[in-house]
């Protein structure tokens, strides 16, 4: 027998298909009150009050005792649910998954929870099809209008990402026409309108779609007085630019990543390694995930091995191959962090940013669910330790993990069962084989004492010999036996400077100066580009030097375009640098490299955020040479493959000062990317505070008011998020007077609403005057995200004066704002505070559910405001919640 209870919608119950009657409205009402709490006990006070609204005449207690009891007989006659009383009230124990809106609600946990795309899609669709109307249809009381507008909100959030994922696997013909009717419905929201502009624009309508905009613009105008939101802008431009971004992202289903880098050009020997690496390889159907660990000192070729045999099976793992630098060795102790190299492998199978947690521990268990059943290749080269490779573990079958290192990892071994390869060095055949294909053989041959002499000398080592094999080819001329005559008095084993030396004594100045001032740059890869800013020459008179530095295996242009070191030639790099070029070199070099960045991460935030205010920048000095970047793709491609030594460019340019201005210009990509980590990691608020006071102190010496005015709000904010709200009352006076002495209406507006809010937290009687002034003021300059941010501020302080009715008045003006602008974090904060006020009287269910809802949408964001809110609706217990304005 299969039995169904339906709240989104009209009120029933029905028993295998067919309707069962549930009785006159008001006992309909008793059950919505029961089924809303399933599993759990309403007290009786609490269900006579959602049913007669504090109104219940003095037989209520009779006349609920008589609903519950025909309401008894009916879901005990299903055989599937039990109606009982208990000490404290009546508790109705069903099966969650037979309750519409239960189900609902598991559904798009689901979704949300899963890396999946298409699965996610089909979750949301089944949870939309439970709701049949209006929850609770006709039925009419305060407590089930409350929860009617929570459960609307819900079905509004799962409905938009539902359009979102829709559209990114490219459903845009299957959703145009819900779309459009839902539109005409509801022609304010932004997010609809933009969801529907661009399913018109894929359908190859792109006048349609800009006439769309043209509508909401002129509506926008007409009605709020208002211009469409940045981000509807953005998309408008993009759409009349024709911008290839716009096509769907590939499901991750359907990605399949080629990251492995090209294999060695001459790669010789190894034959018994290369027999071990293959005999990992199950003869049948894999039972287990297999691990190869790739031992042995620095230089020794671990990561020529490794390539060599990953592309030699890659055939064997349809399903992708992976590759990551995880900088175990790096010079300058920039050890990559596993979560990164997790974001960088779901990026990599095209799992959208907002779907990507921001833990480890979920991170991992959402990488080893996108694997599950894949068959793929993951080489994670120059790895550090153990813990830095465990989350790294698909842990499913038919995947093989490679692992380079230059420590044993016995751990791995021991708890994996991983598959241990050592790798020794070459031995004299190998080593003499290598010489003969990079120098010819009948070179090789004619000198045979002088090449035994360089194999002794270079202690067989492949990076050793590779370097020297590199001179001899560029110098055809010079006898081997002079090139063994400067090796006599090394020991590469122990010291590869000897054979690194004389090879950089062969560059021309230029290339040498080049080769040291790389010992300067941050991050594991470099352009041209940034090779030119280092040494501050164009493009065109760096390129020769790269190549001359490539042909002499200084440096290895791993993809197109892109270089690196080795590590024992980055610290080289470093050491010589040290020792030949001045302090103030090193300095003018670091700061034309950070200007590289700064001003390509500006133009590429610009392409990213037409409408944006980016902070103003003077000129980069001469011989910095930015990225040129043409359009939003390439804005956000390079990005993506300079994130990690962005990181880094920030952390280098806290001593230089350019920290807040580099972290502020990254703030679109992170956003966007669900980067926040990374965002918060590239400083803490005291650092940024001491680094807005020297920007303060700049902007003084300018006589800049307007940037004083600035410095002065973000300074209150900082102390906001330090809990020092009376300093940041006092920051926030000092802007208010700056902007009302420059006739500033926008920065008048915005420190109002400040004002007000920190107030409001004091304790200020004035605060509530403020708040009106601060919504005045954004209504008058057109800001409706600041009108929003002014009307929650405005219900906050009247929250606080115990005004509850003109508080939840005020949330709702902010609510409907944020809703119609599209900022999701901003509406999950005003449910907080609608809960908030809700628990203040009493209404501890419909906080509840409003919280649910709020949750529903940090827990879609990843935001790490969903901990404290989903400990709050755990406890139940203080009405307070552990969440605050984002800025």
């Amino acid at each position: 027998m299969t039995v169904e209870f339906r709240v989104l919608g009209d009120v029933a119950v029905s028993v295998d298909g067919q309707g069962v009657d549930v009785g006159h409205a008001r006992q309909r009402c008793v059950l919505a009150a029961l089924l809303v709490d399933a599993n759990r006990v309403v007290p009786v006070p609490t269900l006579a009050d959602r049913v007669w609204a504090g109104h219940s005449p003095g037989s209520a207690r009779n006349a609920l005792s008589g609903y519950v009891s025909r309401l008894r007989r009916l879901v005990t006659a299903t055989g599937e649910a039990r109606l009982a009383r208990q000490p404290s009230g009546y508790l109705l124990t069903v099966d969650p998954t037979a309750v519409d809106l239960h189900r609902f609600r598991h559904l798009v946990a689901l979704a949300r929870s899963t890396p999946d795309r298409s699965e996610a899609l089909t979750l949301l669709t089944e949870a939309l099809r439970l709701w049949r109307g209006d929850a609770f249809a006709t039925l009419d009381t305060p407590w089930l209008n409350g929860i009617r507008v929570a459960l609307d909100a819900e079905r509004l959030a799962a409905e938009l990402d539902r359009n979102d994922l829709a559209l990114d696997l490219g459903r845009h013909a299957d959703l145009l026409p819900e779309l459009t009717a839902r539109a005409a419905t509801d022609p304010l929201d932004e997010r609809l309108a933009a969801q529907l502009m661009l399913a018109l624009y894929r359908n190859g309508r792109q006048a349609d779609a800009l006439h769309r905009y043209d509508q909401l613009r002129q509506r926008l105008a007409e009605e709020l007085g208002a211009d469409p939101s940045p981000a509807v802008r953005q998309l408008h431009q993009r759409i009349l630019a024709a911008d290839l971004a716009l096509a769907p992202v590939p499901d991750a289903a359907e990605v399949v990543p080629r990251q492995l880098p090209a294999p060695p050009a001459a790669f010789i020997g190894r034959a018994r390694e290369l027999e071990h690496l293959h005999a990992i390889l199950p003869a049948g159907e894999p039972s287990t995930m297999e691990i190869a660990v790739v031992t042995g000192t620095a230089g020794v070729g671990k990561t020529a091995l490794a390539l060599q045999w990953a592309h030699r099976v890659a055939p064997q793992f349809p399903d992708g191959q992976l590759y990551v630098n995880l900088r175990g060795f790096d010079p300058t102790g920039s050890v990559l962090d596993p979560a990164e190299a997790i974001r960088g492998f779901l990026h990599a199978f095209a799992v959208p940013s907002r779907s990507i947690p921001a833990g480890l521990d979920t991170l991992a268990a959402q990488w080893r669910s996108l694997l599950a059943g894949k068959r793929v290749l993951v080489v994670l080269d120059n790895a550090r330790d153990v813990e830095q490779i465990r989350p790294l573990l698909p842990g499913t079958p038919g995947c093989l993990v490679v692992v380079t290192s230059r420590n044993r990892l016995t751990g791995l071994i021991a708890d994996h069962g991983a598959h241990p390869v050592t790798l020794d060095l070459l031995d004299h055949g190998e080593a003499h084989d290598l010489l003969a294909a990079r120098v010819g053989g009948n070179r090789i041959a004619g000198e045979p004492d002088a090449v035994n002499e360089i194999i002794t000398r270079c202690a067989r080592l492949p990076l050793a010999l590779t370097i020297t094999a590199a001179r001899a080819a560029m110098h055809p001329a010079f006898p081997l036996a002079s090139l063994a005559a400067e090796l006599t008095n090394a020991d590469p084993l122990t010291d590869l400077r000897a054979v690194f030396s004389w090879s950089y004594q062969t560059l021309t100045p230029a290339a040498a100066r080049l080769f040291r001032l790389l010992g300067l740059h941050v991050g594991p890869e470099f352009t041209a580009p940034a090779a030119g800013s280092l040494a501050g020459l164009p493009v065109a008179e760096v390129r020769p030097l790269l190549v001359e530095l490539a042909d002499a295996h200084l440096v290895t242009e791993r993809t197109l375009g892109r270089f690196t070191l080795h590590d024992l030639l980055f610290a080289y790099a470093i050491e010589l640098n040290q020792e030949h070029d001045s302090g103030a070199e090193r300095h003018r070099a670091t700061n034309r490299m950070l200007e590289h960045y700064l001003h390509t991460a500006q133009e590429a935030d610009r392409l990213l955020q037409p409408d944006g205010k980016p902070i103003r920048l003077t000129s980069a000095q001469g011989g910095v040479t930015p990225q040129v970047l043409a359009d939003h793709e390439q804005a956000m491609s390079w990005l993506a493959t300079q994130h990690p030594v962005l990181v880094e460019a920030v952390r280098k340019a806290e001593s230089a000062g350019a920290a807040p201005a580099l972290s502020w210009t990254l703030a679109t990509f992170f956003d966007r990317r669900a980067h926040w980590h990374t965002w918060a990691a590239t400083g803490g608020y005291d650092e940024a505070y001491v680094h807005v006071r020297r920007a303060l102190e700049l902007f003084e010496a300018r006589c800049d008011d307007v940037g004083r005015a600035k410095m002065l709000l973000a300074l209150s904010w900082i102390r906001d998020r330090q809990d020092r709200v009376a300093d940041a009352m006092i920051h926030t006076r000092q802007a208010d007077e700056l902007y009302r002495d420059i006739g500033d209406r926008h920065g008048q507006a915005r420190a109002a609403n400040m004002l007000g809010w920190f107030g409001a937290r004091l304790g200020d009687p004035t605060a509530v005057g403020l708040c009106r002034r601060a919504v005045v003021l954004h209504q008058e300059v057109g800001d409706r995200y600041g009108e929003a941010a002014s009307w929650d501020s405005l219900g906050y302080a009247h929250h606080l004066l115990g005004d509850a009715d003109e508080a939840l008045d005020c949330y709702g003006q902010a609510l409907k704002l944020h809703r119609t602008v599209g900022h999701r974090y901003d509406e999950a904060y005003v449910l907080v505070h609608i809960g908030e006020a809700h628990a203040a009287t009493g209404e501890d269910h419909v906080a509840a559910e409003t919280w649910r809802a709020a949750l529903a949408i940090l827990t879609e964001l990843d935001h790490p405001d969903a901990e404290p809110l989903r400990a709050r609706l755990a406890a139940a217990g203080d009405p307070r919640v552990g969440i605050t304005r984002r800025g």
